[in-house]
């Protein structure tokens, strides 16, 4: 098919990196890899920060229907699509688009990973959520993450066509590398910014301090506008304890995860998290909050071990437990590796999405 694909609040071209571009890429070479032929249907984003900004709103209309227009005529005749699909609309980036060019072209919609929430409706954000229930409305089938998600659109909309599939992550650029962990070495890999990051950086150092006594350090992959704040934060533990190393590409990132031993990551507000996913391909056991997504990628005495949301005595000895007690780090890492590289592999992705396809489209 020939499938239009569409990001309302970050193009899978976007330059900054971020968990929901790296999945909006995953998800068009998954249709790319079944035989599709998927186009980026707008650059445009619709993200509002807060439920003030109507003006913001109204120009997002109006910069709409000049899409709408152009990718009408860019697409007509010959050109024209099979399939209009569109990653992640929620709240504060609804899709302006889909909806009247999946009607405009006589063609079926799909949205993924769409979120609601009936605490988001006030302000601009209620018009934003009206929208898109109208859009899971429309749509042949809505693709869910995780479970929280599906039950939240399931209350909100029962009549939606709702189909769950799992996270998922390309693992070959940590297969390339056999883990050789060092001990004591932890690793964090996130960026830093205002929210639930800079609230994980809090509780992650407010946690190492409980464990002082023990031999780690702690390799921090990420930047942002919160640096400062986050420096401040880990001051404390020595200078001696802690490496910082910016924002890292992905290869780097893989060399990094294959020496250390243990991924620390509360997971404050995560979605779901693909860098666990990362970290669990390169051998790694997973410390993190039991905690809006974060179950969804980290399997409890499996791949990892969460602890009690904002606990941050059990998270401290959860890193603690794993530091002394090599036989069972030893066996979560081989677990994790399983998991992430076979049980949410990108074939394995694209193997439900053709599934999916074949019943709500074809």
């Amino acid at each position: 098919m020939k499938i239009l694909f569409y990001s309302p609040l970050k193009s899978p071209s976007h330059p900054v990196p971020s968990g929901d571009r790296l999945m909006a890429r995953l998800l068009v070479r998954a249709l790319t890899d079944l035989g599709h032929e998927v186009s980026i249907a707008s650059e445009m984003r619709s993200f509002m920060r807060s439920p003030e900004m109507a003006d913001a709103l109204e120009g997002n209309k109006t910069d709409a229907a000049r899409e709408i227009e152009r990718i009408a005529a860019e697409h007509s005749g010959p050109s024209a699509p099979d399939l209009w699909f569109t990653y992640h609309p929620y709240y504060k980036a609804p899709d302006l688009l889909g909806p009247a060019l999946a009607r405009h072209f006589g063609i079926p919609l799909i949205n993924a990973e769409a979120s609601y929430s009936s605490r988001r409706n006030i302000g601009t954000w209620q018009t934003s959520q009206d929208l898109l229930l109208e859009s899971l409305r429309q749509a042949a089938v809505n693709l869910c993450f995780t479970r929280r998600d599906r039950d939240g659109l399931q209350a909100a909309v029962p009549e939606a066509r709702l189909e769950l599939i799992t996270p998922f992550i390309d693992s070959a650029p940590y297969l390339e590398r056999k883990p050789a962990p060092e001990p004591g070495l932890l690793v964090a890999v996130a960026m830093m910014r205002p929210g639930d990051k800079l609230s994980s950086y809090m509780a992650l150092a407010e946690s190492l301090r409980l464990i002082r006594h023990l031999p780690w350090t702690l390799s921090i992959a990420g930047d942002g506008e919160c640096r400062p704040e986050v420096e401040r934060a880990f001051a404390p533990l020595g200078a001696a304890r802690i490496e910082w190393l910016g924002a890292l590409p992905q290869e780097d990132i893989a060399k990094l995860l294959s020496r250390s031993s243990l991924f620390v990551w509360p997971g404050h507000g995560e979605a779901y998290g693909l860098a666990y996913l990362e970290a669990q391909a390169a051998g790694l056991p997973v410390v993190a909050e039991a905690i809006a997504g974060v179950p969804e990628v980290v399997e409890h005495d499996r791949t990892g071990l969460l602890t009690p949301a904002g606990d941050r005595n059990a998270f401290a000895e959860a890193i603690g437990r794993l530091l002394s007690d090599a036989e069972t780090r030893s066996h979560l890492a081989k677990e994790a590796r399983i998991f992430a590289t076979g049980e949410r592999s990108i074939s394995g992705a694209a193997e439900s999405l053709r599934s999916i396809l074949d019943s709500y489209v074809r």
